[in-house]
This record gives C-alpha cells, sequence and structure tokens, in this order.
C-alpha cells in the first residue's frame, strides 16, 4: 500500500505515537467554493482541529498519490488548479494509474483514511439516497462506504436536497448506526431538525468514542454516522430552504440534470436563490464539525 499512499510526516507520527488525527475531504476544496474562499476555508478548518487538540490530516490525489495530510501549498493548488476530478470509490484506481489529480468525496476520503489508519473524519454533510430513487436508482456510494469502513464520520446529517427517510431506511439497512450529537433529532444540513429521529443521542465526546471503540472491538465492521447540528446562529429557516430546494428539484428534473451532476447543480441553485447565507452557513457548519471530531478524536485516542 506504501508505494500508493503518502503519510504527511506530521500525521505519520501523530498516528506512530497514539495522537489524534481528523480526517478532511478535499471536494470542498476543489468542487465546493470559488478561490480563494476554499483555501482559507479548508485552512482554518485544519486550525479548528489543532486547537481542539488533535492533528489535521486533509485528503486528496495529487499526480496519482493518494495523500493523508496535504500541506498549505498543496492546498492552495487543489483549490485553483483548473481539472482536477471528482474522486469517488470507483475513480481511485484511474486517477492513480493516470497520474491525475483528484480531490476525494466522503466515500474515498474514508477509504484513504482507512488505509491511513486514521478512525475520524470531519465533513459538511453525507450524500444520500436522491428524491425519486425509487425510479432513478440514485444512491450516493457514500452510504455503501459507510457500511464497509472503519471510518466515523461528523457531519451536518444529509443534505435536505435527498431524501432523508430513505437515506436513514438505507443506512438501517447496512447496519451504519446514526447518533445524534447533543440531539434525538437528524439535523438536514442548512437547519437543525428534519422531522427524522437519529438511533441514539450521545452528549459527550467520551460517550461517542466509548461506543465506537466498543464497535469495532467487537469486529462490527463499518463505519458511524455521527450528526451534530448546525449552530443556531447560521441555522436557515426551514420552510423557506425547503421551498428553494423543491423548486430547485423541479428545475433540475426540467433541465435533464442527473446523476453526480445533481448535486452540484442543486446547491449552487440554492446559492444563486439565497443570495449566499447558504454558503457562509455551509462554511459554519463545516468549522462546527471539525471541531466536535477533534474533540471525539481526542477522546478516542485515550482510550
Amino acid at each position: 500500500m506504501n508505494q500508493y499512499v503518502v503519510t504527511s510526516q506530521e500525521v505519520k507520527e501523530a498516528l506512530e505515537n497514539g495522537k489524534p488525527v481528523v480526517a478532511l475531504e478535499s471536494t470542498i476544496i476543489s468542487h465546493g467554493m470559488p478561490y480563494p474562499k476554499n483555501v482559507e476555508t479548508a485552512l482554518r478548518v485544519e486550525e479548528i482541529i489543532r486547537e481542539n487538540g488533535a492533528v489535521p490530516a486533509t485528503i486528496g490525489i495529487i499526480g496519482g498519490v493518494l495523500k493523508a495530510g496535504l500541506t498549505k501549498e498543496e492546498i492552495d493548488y487543489m483549490g485553483k488548479a483548473p481539472d482536477v476530478a471528482k474522486v469517488s470509490r470507483r475513480d481511485i484506481p484511474y486517477i492513480v494509474s493516470m497520474k491525475k489529480d483528484g480531490a476525494t468525496t466522503v466515500a474515498s476520503t474514508m477509504i484513504i483514511a482507512d488505509m491511513a489508519g486514521i478512525k475520524i473524519f470531519a465533513t459538511g454533510g453525507i450524500g444520500g439516497v436522491h428524491r425519486g430513487a425509487e425510479t432513478t436508482m440514485d444512491i450516493s456510494a457514500d452510504l455503501e462506504e459507510l457500511s464497509a469502513t472503519d471510518v466515523a464520520v461528523v457531519c451536518a446529517g444529509a443534505k435536505s436536497i435527498l431524501d432523508i427517510g430513505l437515506t436513514l431506511e438505507y443506512l438501517e439497512t447496512k447496519g451504519v448506526p446514526v447518533f445524534g450529537y447533543g440531539t434525538k433529532e437528524l439535523p438536514a444540513f442548512y437547519t437543525r431538525k428534519s422531522g427524522f429521529p437519529v438511533d441514539y443521542r450521545i452528549d459527550t465526546p467520551e460517550e461517542m468514542a466509548a461506543v465506537l471503540k466498543t464497535k469495532w472491538s467487537l469486529g462490527l465492521h463499518g463505519g458511524a454516522l455521527i450528526a451534530n447540528p448546525i449552530p443556531e446562529n447560521y441555522s436557515m429557516d426551514e420552510a423557506f430552504i425547503t421551498k428553494v430546494i423543491e423548486d430547485a428539484v423541479v428545475e433540475a428534473n426540467e433541465k435533464g440534470i442527473k446523476g453526480k451532476e445533481t448535486t452540484p447543480f442543486l446547491l449552487a441553485k440554492i446559492k444563486e436563490i439565497t443570495g449566499g447565507d447558504s454558503l457562509e452557513s455551509n462554511i459554519q457548519l463545516v468549522y462546527n464539525n471539525a471541531e466536535v471530531a477533534a474533540k471525539v478524536a481526542v477522546a478516542y485516542s485515550k482510550l
């Protein structure tokens, strides 16, 4: 595996010494927001993880090399390089063998984090079952990865552009536990509530770390979803954001937008209609998730 995965010196030393490490994805850098806002956000997320006692490991693919722990220069490169592919599980062999650059999604970040030995990962929101999936079969590879890979994902729930009820049903089928961090209800990314309950409420990093340790010690493979609501003051009005999303979904259908093009289209549309408020909410929830992930990683490293 060493010929494919390069772990930065800082991350390598942290892992060897049992120090807490938090994985971060790079899709948010290359495909999530414009330069230089994307790079500033990525570096701030790393700072937040350090401030809370853990080591950040931003994950990406540069020149076909899987990297766990990007340097500032590499993050800047990922933020402005024009042809960075969006990479999920299926894309990794091609991108690596052709020596291309790739930004990692939730699924591929989990894979590379697992290869490097990192157990905790902070992101914005996960992919899931898309609306109308009963006819399109449009289901994110993130869900399959959560069922297979031993990495816990801290997120602000599932984006409300998805069918949240079906996403939870799918996770249940795959045996993926869904924990609400300080909440009994799954947050819906831009809002703190979705109307759907989580499996268990967890109130401290220590409780969460103990559950993860037990899960993996029992040989129960697969990840766990730690749903952490967006901070109250950045939460958007539920009725308003629901209407925006529904209108955007109708437009996507009318334009024949399908598959992996759907999410970027919907998020761009939401940003346009909300006058950029959705982007600020997105950034703040990522910061919030990074803080919780770092605290869970610290607690986990003590076990």
